[in-house]
């Protein structure tokens, strides 16, 4: 029998568990970090999706679905909003934290800020890309970068960008094969890993 189809699309309200889930998985246990742990994690990245105008607000998402399950998902945005839109995911953050656990929480936000590379200003960037389990290696990560392409030329902007662990083989090699290239390496801090950016622009 044939595969069902493909069809990436914006995200949706009924999508908010899933996407939740795919987007604390491709962080490769940095929300971990961040959050304080899957549970916390989870319930800040639920709330939210929930919430315009921040990182993992529901209309900077898009999905990927197949016979009716999300088989993937990718956030991404403009980089002139991430500044804007990374302060916002921080309050929805705190206001989901002990106050006593804020000092830890803004270090790290704050270092993981700092070890970001920095995106070609006039970009698409892709905030976070992740495929379920049971599709990998089935052409949805892909399908979701052509989508971004596509986003980023239809608003006039000159790239994509993104970035992955430095530990992240299998990821890399995804963005290689896409036609990305490395524009920058940063080394690891603490609890951070390394980071690699990646590019690739949009044809004329």
């Amino acid at each position: 029998m044939p595969e069902t189809p493909l069809l990436i699309r914006p995200a949706a309200p009924e999508d908010a568990d899933a996407v939740a889930r795919l987007l604390y998985e491709t962080a490769t246990g940095m929300y971990d970090i961040y959050a304080g742990g899957r549970r916390r994690a989870l319930r800040i990245l639920h709330a939210a999706y929930g919430r315009p105008g921040n990182s993992a607000s529901m209309e900077v998402v898009w999905v990927a679905e197949t016979g009716g399950a999300v088989a993937g998902a990718l956030a991404a945005f403009p980089v002139a909003e991430g500044d804007a839109r990374a302060s916002r995911f921080l309050r929805v953050t705190l206001a989901r934290t002990p106050p006593w656990k804020w000092p830890a929480t803004l270090r790290i936000f704050h270092t993981g800020a700092d070890l970001t590379p920095v995106p070609p200003p006039d970009s698409l960037y892709v905030d976070a890309l992740a495929t379920e389990v049971g599709y990998r290696r089935r052409g949805v990560a892909g399908a979701l970068l052509d989508e971004a392409y596509g986003l980023a030329r239809a608003a006039g902007l000159r790239a994509v960008a993104l970035d992955t662990a430095a530990t992240n083989t299998a990821a890399q090699a995804l963005y290689e094969r896409c036609g990305f290239s490395v524009t920058e390496r940063r080394p690891a801090r603490g609890p951070i890993p390394g980071i690699v950016g990646y590019a690739r622009p949009i044809a004329g």
